[in-house]
């Protein structure tokens, strides 16, 4: 684990992983989605992963770097950029269950709150591995105890 005063902006970090159609069918009824281009027509296991699991998993997968877990370290929200109208994610590919993505998180900023807290903002990249990009989302805050 990596504290905040450690963390150096412009240093990335990198996971890799994938959904399960049964991790899909699980979010999607946690989630309460109801999109039929989601549901499954027959018994077959691949999927169309929708892009809110993804992020999830993304967060859940920056949750777990060694470097940034055992932090207490909390989601504020995301800001937007200003060259893509202010919004902050772009899905550039579709995602099936069971297809292996990379992802590369990049320290964009850290910001001193006070003497307990900082703030990291934190780019994602997805890609598939043969580094077609997938997903990008800019700007994920955190709130991060020095």
């Amino acid at each position: 684990m990596k504290k905040f005063s450690e963390l150096i902006v412009g240093e990335s970090f990198n996971s890799t992983c994938s959904i399960s159609f049964d991790e899909l069918k699980e979010y999607l009824k946690f989630s309460k989605i109801k999109n039929i281009f989601l549901e499954s027509k027959s018994d077959e296991k691949h999927q169309l992963v929708s892009g809110r699991a993804i992020l999830s998993r993304m967060e859940g997968e920056f949750t777990r770097l060694d470097q940034i877990y055992g932090n207490q370290i909390l989601f504020l929200g995301t800001d937007g950029d200003s060259k893509w109208g202010n919004r902050n994610t772009r899905f550039l590919k579709s995602v099936y269950t069971d297809q292996i993505l990379k992802f590369k998180f990049t320290i964009l900023e850290k910001i001193d709150i006070d003497e307990e807290y900082g703030k990291i903002i934190i780019n994602f990249e997805g890609s598939t591995l043969d580094n077609e990009l997938v997903v990008i989302s800019k700007k994920n805050i955190y709130r991060i105890k020095k």
